[in-house]
């Protein structure tokens, strides 16, 4: 049995309820998502602070890290433990097996466009040019159809509260995994954690988020080895570059039956929609 890292449950509740007085002066009730900083330490050295919901947090961490490329396997992590009281994630490793070059790698940290997160160390454009995503993937637009309106369905915190951003990972129409958080990016890494505790790989998969398609959104799909990514938001330049760079298939502005896709269409299967007469 593969090592597994030790995890604490720090989970909290995800909405707050306040009061609000209404334009016709009438006072009730409304719901505010969690925003909470969580500093990361890596065998004591800090790393980065993170604005969360607090859903997920131990995956958003292991997530963090795998998508930094600052530990190199799940097995190398010994515990993670979330302390609320302090704001702060504790990840030890065993026998110190951060990657020898750290120091290095977080020297340089890129300012992004990331909500809840923003920065990515700078070693991450260094490595993208070896990723790989399988050329054989296939979706058939009926599936994205179906993905959309699952999502349509789901029901979130931002129903209730707004102010967050989803992220979901599917096989085929099937919903493995969906995350809320404060920011695209932290969703996206506690998707990436949970894969990688579980050791599941993204070859067959089909990620969605609500946010906008970034650079470093889709190095982050990329690096999990997912070929699809979907938005109902719009497409940055830099993401449309970084994904004809890497061969990612680009969907966005998807709602309803609408969808723009914008690269990889080789692995699109379109089935032609009948036009209305008048």
């Amino acid at each position: 049995m593969p090592l597994r890292p030790e995890l604490t449950q720090a989970a909290v509740p995800l909405i707050e309820e306040v009061e609000v007085m209404d334009e016709q002066g009438r006072v009730r009730p409304a719901y505010l998502p969690g925003e909470r900083p969580l500093t990361v330490y890596l065998d004591k050295r800090e790393l980065v602070t993170l604005m969360t919901l607090g859903g997920a947090p131990e995956a958003l961490v292991l997530g963090y890290l795998r998508n930094q490329r600052l530990v190199e396997s799940i097995e190398d992590i010994a515990a993670v433990q979330v302390d609320w009281e302090t704001e702060s994630a504790a990840v030890t490793t065993r026998a110190g097996r951060q990657l020898p070059d750290i120091e290095d790698r977080t020297a340089k940290r890129i300012v992004t466009t990331g909500c809840g997160q923003g920065t990515m160390f700078g070693s991450l454009m260094e490595e993208i040019d070896a990723t790989r995503l399988p050329d054989g993937a296939r979706l058939d637009q009926a599936t994205l159809y179906g993905i959309i309106d699952t999502i349509r369905l789901q029901q979130s915190v931002y129903k209730q509260a707004g102010s967050v951003h989803g992220c979901a990972l599917f096989r085929g129409t099937e919903l493995l995994m969906f995350v809320e958080d404060v920011g695209r990016h932290n969703a996206v890494d506690a998707i990436a954690g949970k894969m990688w505790l579980e050791g599941m790989s993204g070859e067959d998969k089909v990620f969605y988020t609500t946010g906008r398609l970034t650079s470093e959104m889709v190095i982050k799909g990329a690096q999990m080895g997912i070929p699809f990514l979907l938005s109902r938001s719009g497409v940055t330049q830099m993401g449309y570059q970084m994904a004809r760079r890497v061969n990612l298939t680009l969907f966005a502005r998807c709602t309803g039956k609408h969808f723009l896709l914008y690269t990889g269409r080789e692995r699109f299967i379109y089935t032609p929609v009948a036009q209305s007469v008048a």
